[in-house]
């Protein structure tokens, strides 16, 4: 019940997210590392990701689907943590209350896509007896 709860709210997070990609570009140009080549194909594709993934976690039909969906989201958190990171740089320590608790919280997000997903079970899983 509770998984079921945190898969429909990283549905609705990633499918705003990436409605926001794809409607806003700008927004997320701005806050784009400047190593990254080609950062409004980035933009646009990593909408589509969020969105896609989001789909993805939301069927009920294909468990391994919905784990793909899961480890796709846990490692697209993943890659995007630099630009996170480059955000907090260029605002220079304002917004820390914002910038900080999303440091923090990147793993969480990592973590909750792949349990959410069904992909893990960690840390609740219990410990199978070795006979």
């Amino acid at each position: 019940m509770i998984r079921t709860g945190v898969r429909q709210l990283l549905v609705l997070l990633y499918l705003a997210a990436g409605a926001a990609h794809l409607a806003v570009p700008g927004n997320f140009l701005r806050v784009m590392p400047g190593w990254v080549p080609y950062p409004e194909a980035v933009i646009l594709w990593t909408g589509l990701a969020e969105i896609a993934g989001a789909v993805a976690l939301a069927q009920w039909f294909s468990k391994p689907l919905r784990y793909l969906a899961g480890w796709s989201l846990a490692a697209y958190a993943l890659c995007v943590w630099p630009a996170n990171i480059n955000h907090m740089l260029l605002d220079q320590g304002a917004n820390l209350a914002y910038h900080v608790p999303r440091m923090f919280a990147q793993p969480l997000v990592i973590w909750a896509a792949l349990w959410a997903s069904g992909a893990i079970d960690w840390p609740w899983r219990r410990a199978q007896s070795a006979v």
